[in-house]
């Protein structure tokens, strides 16, 4: 027998040993279409669904609901949260958290209670308070943040300027508008607001709206003229397959 199906064979009896512990214990799988390395701690009660990949110094707290299809390595779930077709590495996720679909956690990442992240978000050596909302398409990286702060789809932390890695800090209850883009190291306030499509690279004060665009112009007819041709071409091929 060859050294690699031998250890195959040892790697499968180790995990089915594994596997059987946290079935009698009390953890609900509907499928054993999972990894589970055998220093991982889940809870009684936690639900594990197929396709999940569990590593590391991995700790999953009761209530937990993790996948499908999510990896957690060296990655602490408090009770309660829902982790689902995400990827989290070496991070810390409070209790009651909502995460995923398609976030990418990365190391560093903390979060309090109550804290959504969503699709296509990504995070990294960032602090959380409660009931944060970052629901989809961003990245904060190398930041703190204050509890129940909203953030619009396509916000970064702009955190990196190619020699050194800075801190973005957001207060309580701010409000990050689409498409901003945070300037690191900045400061946006308490209660405060930033306009979508703003580039923030000055302290925002607590209560107030910083907002940073060009005025906008525009030049009569230019569209016309320019799309001459492809309309025409469009409308040829329209008539051609009303014709047939």
């Amino acid at each position: 027998m060859s050294s690699a199906k031998e250890n195959y064979l040892a790697a499968k009896a180790a995990f089915a040993d594994t596997f059987n512990k946290h079935l009698e214990n009390g953890v609900e799988f509907i499928s054993d279409n999972v990894y589970i390395d055998p220093e991982v701690e889940i809870a009684p009660g936690a639900v594990i669904l197929p396709g999940c990949i569990l590593r590391g110094k991995t700790v999953i707290g009761e209530r937990c609901v993790i996948g499908p299809n999510t990896l957690l390595e060296n990655t602490v779930v408090e009770a309660g949260s829902t982790v689902n077709a995400s990827q989290c590495y070496d991070s810390h996720l409070g209790p009651d958290n909502r995460i995923g679909p398609f976030t990418h956690v990365r190391t560093g990442t903390v979060t309090d209670a109550g804290v959504h992240l969503g699709a296509y978000v990504e995070t990294k050596n960032a602090n959380f308070a409660e009931g944060n909302t970052v629901s989809h398409l961003t990245y904060i990286g190398d930041a703190d943040v204050g509890k129940y702060c909203n953030f619009g789809c396509g916000t970064v932390t702009c955190n990196y300027d190619g020699e050194g890695k800075y801190r973005t800090t957001i207060g309580d209850y701010a409000f990050i508008g689409c498409n901003t883009n945070l300037v690191a190291p900045v400061r946006v306030g308490d209660r405060a607001f930033t306009a979508a499509g703003s580039t923030i690279s000055h302290d925002v004060p607590d209560g107030a709206l910083g907002i940073e665009r060009a005025k906008q112009g525009e030049v009569t007819g230019w569209g016309d003229k320019k799309l001459e041709k492809y309309v025409a071409k469009k409308e040829k091929l329209e008539a051609e397959r009303h014709n047939d």
